[in-house]
């Protein structure tokens, strides 16, 4: 009888030890599954041609993210991106990259279309121009997607280098990063009354303005942050990036990479590894 209880024992003992292997082994293959990205990107005044081969490979290469492109040749700000007519246009993604500038896409239905699946929880990512995108009614001071961004912007000044400073030590995403000065950057605007209550910011802005007559000007602005969207999305946002030069830095993809990974919940070791393939489908 001692033997067969012992028996009994020592099998529960291992049945445990293989079933906590097995749980183990199934979080390790959970916790190395690629992140899936949508890069949405085209419209008016950049290069998104070159760029959304600059983000993708620059952000794959640092973090295990693929990636589904929707590059939209139209270089007007009226054009919807083709990719949103799809009726489930956000299915199967962890997180979307907005990198469109549309300004006069304005339709309030097309609008919400966007914006639900963000509202509903599905993390962002905001890059420059998408701050300026899609300007309905209440324009400029508030509408629906100033919501979603968490900061109000309506314009930005000449291109002259940006010298960005951290203004957040404990965010995960900056923690670490030195400031640096950028090449010819467009700072966009805004002001302590233009950043809404769930917005964090991250990173300030400063450029050094001359004017016609030679008079110097410094204009300053909050050029990286996070936003809580509907109290429970994440989205990481930073109006950087004009510029192929500032959009292939290391520094930009660093920081990019790591607002991305923030969003999703998995900015730790194990994400922040390469992929093992960039494109999902071109």
């Amino acid at each position: 009888m001692f033997h067969r209880s012992r028996s009994l024992v020592l099998f529960a003992t291992v049945a445990a030890i293989l079933g906590s292997a097995g749980t183990d082994s199934r979080l390790a293959a959970e916790d190395a599954k690629p992140i899936r990205a949508l890069l949405i990107l085209g419209g008016c005044c950049h290069d998104y041609k070159e760029q959304q081969h600059l983000l993708t490979k620059g952000i794959s290469a640092r973090a295990n993210v693929e990636w589904t492109i929707s590059y939209d040749p139209d270089s007007g700000t009226k054009h919807l991106n083709p990719w949103y007519e799809k009726e489930d246009w956000s299915k199967g993604y962890d997180v979307v990259v907005h990198d469109e500038c549309c300004s006069d896409v304005s339709d309030v239905d097309t609008i919400e279309k966007i914006l639900k699946p963000h509202r509903e929880g599905l993390p962002a990512v905001i890059l420059h121009c998408g701050m300026h995108s899609y300007r309905s009614a209440g324009y400029p001071r508030s509408t629906p997607w100033f919501d979603f961004t968490g900061v109000a912007s309506t314009g930005h000044g000449p291109q002259v280098p940006i010298a960005v400073t951290f203004v957040d030590s404990t965010s995960p995403i900056t923690k670490g990063m030195k400031d640096w000065t950028t090449v010819d950057e467009e700072l966009y605007n805004n002001s302590a009354g233009m950043l809404l209550g769930t917005a964090q910011p991250l990173a300030t802005g400063k450029q050094m303005l001359k004017s016609a007559q030679g008079e110097k000007t410094e204009a300053t602005a909050v050029c990286v942050w996070t936003n809580k969207y509907n109290g429970r999305t994440n989205v990481f946002a930073t109006t950087l990036g004009h510029n192929n030069a500032t959009v292939g830095d290391a520094r930009y993809l660093d920081l990019v990479t790591r607002g991305l990974l923030w969003s999703v919940d998995k900015l730790n070791d194990s994400y922040l590894k390469p992929a093992k393939k960039v494109l999902i489908t071109d």
